[in-house]
């Protein structure tokens, strides 16, 4: 396998920024799933499956989800961010399948913040 460049790197970096980005392309609207250590043991992949089963219904190409680390907030885990263009983007904590269909449907899909589960504005 062939050494990477320094020049290299950066083309790696260019391109995940671009793609991760909330502003590249038709992308208006990020879901991060936070699935550090702490996440995955508190049900983040079920998380992540019922946001999956949520985004197949809703066939949106508008949507980005990606998964991060963990926040530093372990006893508030399974965490979800949801970033939608030109609005505040809002954590929502201790997500649960059933939790996370209701972040779907009425936050990202209708734009109505779910207060009962957030946690903080960022």
């Amino acid at each position: 396998m062939a050494k990477l460049t320094i020049d290299d790197l950066k083309k790696i970096k260019e391109k995940t920024t671009r793609e991760t980005s909330l502003r590249h392309g038709e992308t208006k609207i990020k879901i991060t799933v936070h699935m550090g250590t702490c996440g995955i043991a508190a049900g983040a992949r079920e998380v992540m499956s019922s946001l999956m089963e949520e985004m197949a219904a809703a066939d949106r190409q508008d949507i980005r989800v990606v998964t991060s680390g963990c926040m530093g907030m372990c006893s508030s885990e399974p965490n979800v961010t949801v970033e939608m263009e030109g609005a505040e983007p809002i954590v929502y904590k201790l997500m649960d399948s059933n939790r996370m269909r209701q972040v779907f449907k009425r936050h990202v899909l209708l734009g109505e913040v779910q207060t009962d589960f957030a946690l903080a504005k960022m």
